[in-house]
């Protein structure tokens, strides 16, 4: 692929890009924060810290990352985790996917390769879950491959760098600049270049007005900065806004239980309890009614407050209500849990919590 592309220009273009490896190298032996994966770079623990990063700041990441390799250490104690503690061991990351297709890319390891991943790029390609980025971020960190790893701030580093006004949300603007940092990269040391830059990205070069460009041990190469253009770049279409959904949880309590289900695998916080969640927002009335109608009588009905809680495409707007009950039996996939087992039984999602905390 040629790297003189017009989205990112290559060294054909700006020879003067040539220096910028040995100064962003430079930077980071000097600067790299401390990060519990980078002091043992295995495959496991940079596929695990890679697919934890996404969506979810390092700060936040960190205790997850030592407890999880400290109940699950390597590829082989993945593959067979019950999904009950996995899901544990996750709760609070969010985007739940994730956990489930790193076990899956587990069992992929220990079913192709007997729980040693190979330093192939697209052998990592291929496991479940794993797209360009977090292939090539294991493979020129944990192997040493010299293989593109783009993400955010890679993208926001050279779009500025280079003055790029593409659309960096576009495949094409990933493409051309995968190429880019393939022309620019120091073959003799690939991941720390692949980690340079995203530190760049990450803790200088930050989006909009809270760039650090006096600190940047690249400004001199920066077009942006020479043309007072940094806050505006990089250029990104305009997300679709999130549906709007209006979510009713019941709380419904009997005795010294809560009614729950486990959502289906696969979907939305797929694989982890809720309590009754119900389309829109219901009357008193109705809450009463959806008791008397699955055989129970309703003792107390108090509000829990309303919450809201975003994800990716969606936004839900709950009130939540603690439904006391006398004579309601189970129904569909709903069963009563012991209050005293919620805690640490049943794993669930940080959308709830704020209802659930009131009742337990």
């Amino acid at each position: 692929m040629s790297t003189d592309s017009k989205l990112f220009p290559g060294l054909s273009q700006r020879p003067d890009l040539i220096d910028l490896s040995a100064l962003l190298l430079d930077w980071y032996d000097r600067n790299a924060r401390t990060l519990p994966w980078r002091d043992d770079p295995s495959p496991y623990h940079v596929l695990l810290s890679e697919v934890m990063l996404q969506q979810t700041q390092v700060e936040t990441v960190i205790p997850y990352f030592r407890r999880f390799i400290a109940e699950l250490p390597d590829f082989a104690a993945l593959s067979v985790v019950e999904d009950a503690r996995l899901l544990r061991l996750w709760q609070g990351l969010g985007y739940y996917r994730r956990a489930h297709y790193l076990k899956r890319a587990a069992i992929e390891i220990m079913r192709l390769y007997g729980g040693v991943l190979p330093a192939d790029y697209h052998a990592i390609r291929r496991l479940p879950g794993v797209g360009d980025y977090t292939a090539g971020a294991v493979a020129s960190i944990a192997f040493g491959l010299p293989v593109a790893a783009v993400d955010g701030n890679v993208l926001r580093v050279l779009a500025r760098i280079t003055g790029s006004k593409a659309d960096v949300t576009a495949a094409r603007a990933k493409k051309d600049c995968a190429a880019l940092v393939t022309e620019l990269m120091d073959t003799r040391r690939p991941g720390d270049f692949t980690q340079a830059l995203m530190e760049l990205g990450a803790v200088i070069c930050r989006p909009g007005a809270q760039a650090k460009c006096a600190c940047c041990p690249v400004n001199r190469l920066c077009l942006a900065r020479a043309q007072n253009n940094v806050a505006a770049l990089p250029v990104k279409a305009p997300k679709k806004p999130r549906r709007q959904e209006h979510r009713s949880l019941l709380l419904i309590r009997q005795k010294d239980a809560l009614l729950l289900r486990r959502r289906e695998d696969g979907g939305l916080l797929g694989g982890l309890y809720e309590p009754v969640n119900l389309p829109g927002h219901l009357t008193e009335a109705e809450i009463k009614a959806f008791v008397t109608a699955r055989g129970g009588r309703l003792l107390a009905l108090d509000s829990l407050g309303e919450r809201r809680h975003l994800f990716t495409h969606i936004s839900w707007h709950m009130r939540g209500w603690l439904v006391d009950t006398q004579g309601l039996c189970d129904f569909d996939d709903h069963f009563f849990a012991p209050l005293s087992e919620i805690a640490d039984g049943y794993p669930m999602p940080s959308a709830f919590k704020g209802f659930i905390n009131q009742v337990l």
